[in-house]
């Protein structure tokens, strides 16, 4: 269901105690942020917050962000981080396009693309998150041992981005289409729409992928 539009999300963001509007002053500094030297892991399109909201308790040795560009669904994120009482979670009303203007090479030790819209229209595939331009991008934010996870419920979106994955010289070193049914099932933490589609009997696709050896984060 789409959000409502609230005409004080921007304004309420902004000064919400996770979210982190002076981004680009953090930029190769997020460790001084959380003040640790823990991972950073981040999900690029955090809906509502629920997986970060779980990851980040079951996981507290881990920095975990949120990206969103919708400033409704992100609001409504960071108040469920809020709810846990976490310190280890902060949020970004981005545009993944200006991911470079946030983070610095080398910074992110992991990403997450779940759920992200497959553009199923052929006219609209370089904007698919997981197309050749977005990765060259990814690879160079990564740490040397950085990876990147992705779920997905469109069986076009999965094999079109095993395809840029192996075409850019990523390596895929974990892979199902039957996510819910694979030996990644136990571990794995759920997001809201991942819920709705598993409930209707639907597949889901995953993998885990990481940059060739050669690469040198820029």
């Amino acid at each position: 269901m789409r959000l409502r539009r609230n005409p004080k999300a921007i304004e309420l963001l902004t000064t919400h105690s996770l979210s982190v509007a002076d981004y680009e002053d953090q930029k190769g500094n997020w460790k001084e942020l959380f003040g640790n030297s823990h991972p950073i892991y981040v999900e690029l399109g955090t809906g509502k917050g629920q997986f970060l909201a779980k990851a980040s308790t079951t996981y507290p040795e881990i920095n975990w962000i949120g990206v969103e560009k919708i400033q409704e669904p992100l609001l409504l994120a960071a108040r469920k981080g809020e709810e846990t009482g976490n310190e280890n979670i902060r949020y970004l009303w981005l545009d993944i396009v200006k991911l470079q203007e946030a983070f610095a090479p080398g910074e992110i030790d992991r990403f997450y693309l779940h759920f992200s819209d497959p553009w199923p229209k052929t006219r609209h595939y370089k904007r698919r998150l997981t197309y050749r331009d977005f990765l060259e991008v990814y690879k160079t934010l990564l740490s040397p041992k950085g990876d990147l996870i992705l779920k997905t419920d469109s069986d076009s979106l999965y094999q079109f981005s095993v395809d840029e994955l192996q075409e850019t010289g990523w390596n895929i070193i974990e892979q199902s289409s039957d996510l819910h049914h694979s030996q990644w099932a136990e571990t794995n933490i759920t997001t809201e729409y991942e819920e709705k589609f598993a409930g209707l009997g639907m597949p889901i696709y995953y993998l885990r992928a990481v940059p060739d050896e050669g690469n040198t984060n820029g």
